[in-house]
């Protein structure tokens, strides 16, 4: 019962900074829990040698955030994404006894911080697993299993943190092995993360009293395809007035140069939202509650709800899947008619601006700053 209880705490919090640890004494804390028999507990192909997986990735960064302690190794690179290992600390929440498990976080497109679910091979590439999972009907009524990625963002009070660590090496390793050591692989065709994800998740929700607003979205488009239409339930709107407990910079080539960064509480202190506004775009994270309990993943047990398309990153996956098809076959996750230029670092993706900009909330942003 305590962690059922303790999913429904809440405390408004400043962001967390990294500890003043040398990385020598960030290695010795974590060997120090190794030897009086703390468990390390990867879910890759380290769980047959966990041991040597943490000589052969010791961490150089501290940080905590409520009950949780990571040791972080410095940033790497895979082909397909730069993470850095996170050994997650966390006691048990039936037995209270400590254990430690190793962690993939990475940096997505929309510039969020994620711990990532599990991992599957994707012809001579990979997928990274993206979180829990839903079902949608789609226009041609077949249902569809999507992965909701929002289930993998780490805690807003991290994001800053681990921005400032990933650009505190002037060369990264490039690194091909850890993420099958760390992560679950799953088979061909499957999206879905396993048990280790989704118990804690189940755990902390099987109570409706304890959800944002019952479960139910706190924004959503009264019209779709009308980026005006947005609403948001009353209270849940973002407080940029009295709400901004943080504001910090930070660099992306993606988007241009200096990105501004700002946490804002909701009117009625329930959630956090994390806008950004660069150069050229300006969007919203999803946002989070204010909840205390993280996962072993580092992630929220507690989710809030939106219609996803609020948090349109400023530029987003749009590109030609098949141009002998007619009409060439497109995948997109801009809405439809909102495409803007391709963005010059990567053809990938497009300007979501003309949607972005049509946001109330985004016009509020902007006459705020």
């Amino acid at each position: 019962m305590q962690a059922m209880r303790s999913a429904s705490v809440t405390a408004v919090v400043p962001s967390i900074c990294q500890a003043s640890l040398t990385p020598g004494r960030v290695k010795h804390e974590l060997q120090q829990l190794i030897d009086a028999g703390v468990p390390v507990l990867p879910a890759g192909t380290a769980r047959k040698h966990p041991l040597r997986f943490v000589a052969q990735y010791p961490p150089s960064f501290k940080l905590e955030l409520f009950d949780t302690r990571f040791y972080l190794t410095t940033v790497r690179q895979n082909p397909s994404l730069r993470f850095c290992v996170a050994y997650v600390v966390q006691a048990h929440y039936r037995t209270g006894r400590l254990q430690i498990h190793p962690r993939v976080f990475y940096k997505d497109g929309s510039l969020v911080w994620r711990c990532a679910s599990h991992i599957a091979r994707e012809g001579p590439g990979i997928w990274i697993g993206k979180g829990d999972v839903t079902t949608k009907r789609h226009d041609d009524g077949d249902e569809y299993i999507h992965s909701v990625e929002a289930t993998t963002d780490l805690p807003l009070e991290m994001q800053t943190v681990l921005e400032d660590l990933g650009r505190t090496v002037s060369r990264v390793k490039s690194d091909r092995r850890a993420l099958f050591e760390v992560l679950r692989q799953v088979p061909d065709g499957r999206i879905e993360p396993y048990r280790d994800f989704t118990d804690p998740r189940r755990r902390a929700q099987a109570d409706r009293r304890r959800l944002i607003h019952g479960g139910r979205r706190v924004a959503y488009f009264r019209k779709p395809g009308d980026p005006t239409s947005l609403r948001f339930v009353a209270g849940y709107e973002p407080d940029f007035r009295r709400g901004v407990v943080e504001h910090a910079r930070s660099r992306s080539n993606l988007y241009g140069g200096t990105i501004e960064r700002y946490r804002v509480l909701s009117k009625n202190k329930r959630i956090q939202y994390l806008f950004f506004s660069g150069p050229e775009n300006a969007w919203i994270v999803p946002p989070q509650a204010l909840t205390r309990e993280l996962s072993s993943f580092g992630v929220r047990t507690i989710d809030v709800s939106i219609d996803e398309q609020l948090c349109v990153p400023g530029y987003e996956y749009h590109y030609c899947v098949d141009e002998t098809a007619d009409p060439p076959e497109i995948y997109s996750q801009i809405p439809a008619g909102f495409v803007g230029r391709v963005n010059r670092h990567d053809e990938s993706r497009s300007d979501a601006s003309p949607w972005l900009e049509q946001l109330p909330v985004i016009r509020e942003l902007r006459r705020w700053l």
